[in-house]
């Protein structure tokens, strides 16, 4: 077997071809997640391989999307941010801000940006965010895990798509959750870091040769030579539950093992001293350069369909608790409680629970009783009508709205 020696900077010159970023294109396009409002393709962000290759594939992603959508876009589909670019960190505030060569035309007067997807290699990986972004496409290999989980953060913002329609004399407001993101992994990265990188691994750094200054990645391939078309093998989605990727988890285990050995952060929060010991873990530990952690990461690798606090982070960290509780187990330990206080006449007990479930998880049902915009159940907000309400009755919906308010931290559920 003969073998070969390249350089990272060849990779894209030596691996790719037009039919490769021909077919990484055309699969994008076709099953990228779409505007829940506008119905075009969803916000995103292409990483690449080099500028070179970035320059490609905006070229064909503008072709392609002028194909789908004749007229709409006039070659602002997509846009080359790389280094090389002038006002190129203008262009990601902009990307962020809605406002990238425009607005939409699909949706007048919707404040979303006419350029749909940003290609970058290196830019956009860390400290960028964007909430709205529905699709990330890794068009280059990943060797590093701190990079893995930088990009693929880019896509785990919560985001409300929000549109006000003017009907006549009156404002209609329409709105849809961001419930989830597309990875476009065409190189096995997500398999790789889930299934086959070492993470115990201790990494030697290599000896310096004093023959060159060049400290490009070097990566030994075997030489392979196709004769065949270049067609995508095969599609699979996977859809990655509330646990997570391991990679995902191991940020809390790292932050657990690290925490959990100082003898500082534990005499604190055994004292109960819970703010001086979150107090001392952000200065000690958040922020810092080797993991970078902060809260939100934490919770995000925790994998939990809802908030979690620092107190129950920490309390997991110190063995007060094994475990985090879904969002389901903690809406019935809470209705335990109204139980337990209040009573529930027999017959009523499933329509007081689901009040007490909608009222403490959906922010619209919350909105709508303090308000009084009770016509707004059933109709925006689906999760809960105005049938409900009215076999509920005034009592119970005052007894459970007044429980929770004065017992429960609603910030925990949404």
């Amino acid at each position: 077997m003969t073998k070969k020696l390249y350089y990272a900077r060849d990779f894209e010159r030596r691996f790719f071809s037009e039919e490769t970023n021909a077919v990484f294109v055309k699969t994008f396009m076709e099953n990228a997640l779409r505007d829940p409002l506008s119905g075009e393709i969803g916000k995103g962000i292409i990483f690449c391989v080099s500028r070179r290759h970035a320059a490609k594939i905006a070229q064909l992603l503008n072709v392609y999307a002028d194909k789908m959508f004749p007229g709409m876009y006039q070659s602002d589909f997509a846009m080359q941010i790389t280094s090389d670019v002038m006002n190129a960190q203008e262009y990601t505030v902009n990307f962020q801000n809605n406002n990238l060569s425009g607005t939409t035309g699909f949706l007048q007067g919707y404040n979303s940006s006419k350029t749909r997807i940003c290609v970058t290699v290196g830019m956009m990986t860390t400290g960028y965010d964007c909430e709205d972004l529905l699709n990330i496409g890794l068009f280059r290999p990943i060797f590093s895990p701190t990079d893995f989980v930088q990009i693929k953060g880019r896509g785990t913002r919560r985001y409300t798509f929000t549109y006000k329609e003017r009907i006549g004399g009156t404002w209609e407001k329409h709105t849809a959750e961001k419930e989830t993101f597309k990875l476009f992994d065409f190189f096995g990265n997500c398999e790789y870091f889930e299934e086959k990188f070492n993470y115990d691994e201790v990494i030697k750094l290599p000896q310096r040769s004093g023959k060159s200054n060049d400290t490009t990645e070097q990566r030994e391939v075997s030489t392979y030579e196709n004769f065949e078309p270049d067609p995508l093998k095969s599609i699979k989605e996977t859809k990655v539950g509330l646990q997570g990727m391991k990679i995902d988890r191991m940020l809390f285990e790292k932050f657990e093992e690290k925490v959990k050995a100082d003898e500082e952060a534990k005499s604190q929060y055994e004292q109960g001293n819970i703010a001086a010991a979150q107090h001392y873990i952000e200065e000690k530990y958040l922020n810092k350069p080797a993991e970078f952690f902060t809260w939100d990461k934490l919770r995000r690798a925790v994998g939990v369909d809802r908030r979690l606090m620092v107190k129950e982070m920490l309390d997991k960290v110190f063995g007060a608790i094994t475990s985090f509780k879904s969002k389901k187990e903690l809406v019935n330990d809470e209705f335990e409680g109204y139980i337990l206080s209040h009573g529930v006449a027999a017959g009523e007990y499933y329509k007081v629970r689901r009040f007490f479930e909608a009222y403490l998880t959906d922010t619209e049902v919350q909105r709508a009783i303090e308000d009084k915009k009770f016509q707004l159940l059933g109709t925006k907000i689906p999760s809960y009508t105005m049938s409900d309400l009215k076999n509920l009755g005034a009592v119970n919906m005052k007894n459970v709205v007044e429980y929770i308010k004065d017992n429960v931290n609603i910030w925990k559920f949404n």
